[in-house]
């Protein structure tokens, strides 16, 4: 009996002393391997989704002539649809006809339709107005492609200057001028390339002195 008990005794001690040198064999070969940097582990994730561009400018911003808008009135498909505001800043709408949005922001418009359909046509309407596409602005002066171009959010004038084809070899390339609609008037100022353009901004190119 005393025989098989030590044993026993040594097979436990064998089976332990291998799991304590299985532990250390584990624990140098982490140890040895090298640490991800942070560039690392940034590649090893997963490629993050193509998110859709924000077609917004800002709150604030006013509606203007070639400004598009679609308008929602919740459960009047017939009040609900895309609006275009024409060269003197009306947009026609359905029962109340020409309405001034020129000069309004998004969200005052929506006030406007809601207090203007609500005494006559409908109880507590639920309007929206969301910006759809926004009013060109123009690159003139010394490019090569002068014209209107589509608006596109967080544009700056060196990226305008690149639709309009670039500059010509007679163009100042540090300083241009951009005149802007502010306060119910026009503005001149001066601005470098990486000022940002707001829809229907004309931004010149000077030419340069030789």
């Amino acid at each position: 009996m005393l025989r098989h008990m030590r044993i026993w005794a040594l097979a436990a001690s064998r089976s332990a002393m291998c799991a304590l040198a299985a532990i250390f064999c584990a624990v140098a070969l982490v140890s040895a391997s090298p640490a991800l940097s942070q560039g690392d582990r940034a590649a090893a994730q997963p490629p993050p989704q193509n998110l859709p561009p924000q077609a917004s400018v800002d709150s604030t911003y006013k509606l203007g002539s070639g400004d598009r808008v679609r308008i929602t009135v919740f459960g009047h498909t017939d009040l609900s649809g895309e609006y275009l505001v024409d060269g003197a800043g009306v947009m026609a709408y359905p029962l109340l006809g020409s309405v001034q949005a020129g000069g309004l922001s998004a969200q005052e418009l929506q006030q406007t339709l809601t207090k203007r359909l609500q005494p006559d046509y409908l109880k507590n309407p639920n309007v929206s107005v969301e910006v759809l596409t926004y009013r060109p602005f123009y690159v003139v002066g010394e490019v090569k492609t002068p014209g209107s171009y589509a608006y596109v959010s967080g544009m700056t004038v060196l990226n305008a200057v690149a639709l309009a084809g670039g500059f010509t070899y007679r163009a100042r390339e540090d300083t241009f001028y951009i005149t802007r609609n502010e306060g119910g008037g026009k503005v001149k100022i001066k601005v470098s390339v990486d000022t940002q353009v707001q829809p229907g901004d004309v931004i010149t190119v000077r030419e340069r002195y030789f």
